[in-house]
């Protein structure tokens, strides 16, 4: 059925935009949307990834290549979105960088910082407030933003200080939104994910550091998890809203001694 015909109205599916779509969580969540029924549009850095998924999902799709750093990019992207889907209803914010791990605080390159910021932080925030200004403006009224946290919003992994410094950053930009928002039945959470199965967590499997510097294996769950639990925050109606989530590995070492 086409987005138009069902754009939203009844809280729970509609046009769906989702950044870092080309690969792990982004990629899951996408296939998961799209057969639940949703529009999606796909964002993300490399059209050839971004094709592929949407390839293999099925469903109504469109593919905007964007670096979410860059305003004018995210601006084309939501053009593109109302110009083929005439409004917004879900944005999953998504798109991320881990930098480069393992390094020192006191090495870390002025220009690695600036880009997991420019990425994490800056890319959300323009994202969120392109979000925002199309959910306000439209009819009807409203949409759901979903950010991307992680257990580092939480609690930090050792030498992690850009990417964990942006994931604190980030639980101030949701709860800021969600505030901001309620006048316009934008509703705002975040979802804070621990060991998914992904490209990025395959280091898990054979071995990290630890906070008392021993390097051991953690388990992993399935990225299907992940992206079942954003499609039923994502289906809520309006006036509903899961506003912190964390789903994680079972037996990951995030509480108490691990």
């Amino acid at each position: 059925m086409n987005a138009k015909e069902t754009d939203g109205r009844d809280g729970r599916t509609g046009v769906a935009v989702v950044t870092g779509a080309g690969s792990g969580i982004g990629r899951a969540v996408t296939r998961e949307l799209l057969r639940g029924g949703w529009s999606v549009v796909l964002a993300g850095r490399r059209s050839t990834t971004l094709e592929e998924t949407a390839g293999a999902a099925g469903g109504e799709t469109l593919v905007v290549p964007t670096d979410v750093s860059r305003p004018e990019d995210v601006e084309a992207l939501f053009a593109a979105t109302v110009g083929r889907f005439g409004r917004v209803d879900l944005l999953f914010n998504n798109a991320g960088t881990s930098g480069p791990g393992g390094v020192p605080v006191e090495e870390l390159p002025y220009e690695a910082w600036r880009h997991v910021v420019d990425t994490n932080l800056n890319g959300a925030f323009l994202c969120a407030q392109a979000a925002y200004r199309q959910m306000k403006g439209q009819t009807p009224q409203g949409g759901r933003i979903i950010n991307n946290g992680s257990v580092s919003a939480h609690v930090p992994r050792p030498r992690s200080v850009a990417y964990t410094a942006t994931k604190h950053a980030l639980t101030g930009l949701t709860k800021s939104l969600a505030l901001d928002g309620r006048p316009y039945r934008i509703a705002v959470g975040q979802i804070d994910i621990g060991n998914a199965a992904t490209e990025m967590t395959e280091r898990m499997r054979t071995g990290v550091v630890q906070a008392n510097g021993e390097i051991a294996p953690e388990p992993v769950m399935d990225v299907a998890d992940v992206a079942r639990t954003v499609r039923h925050m994502a289906e809520l109606p309006l006036e509903a809203n899961v506003q912190f989530a964390t789903v994680l590995a079972t037996g990951m070492p995030y509480v108490g001694r691990g």
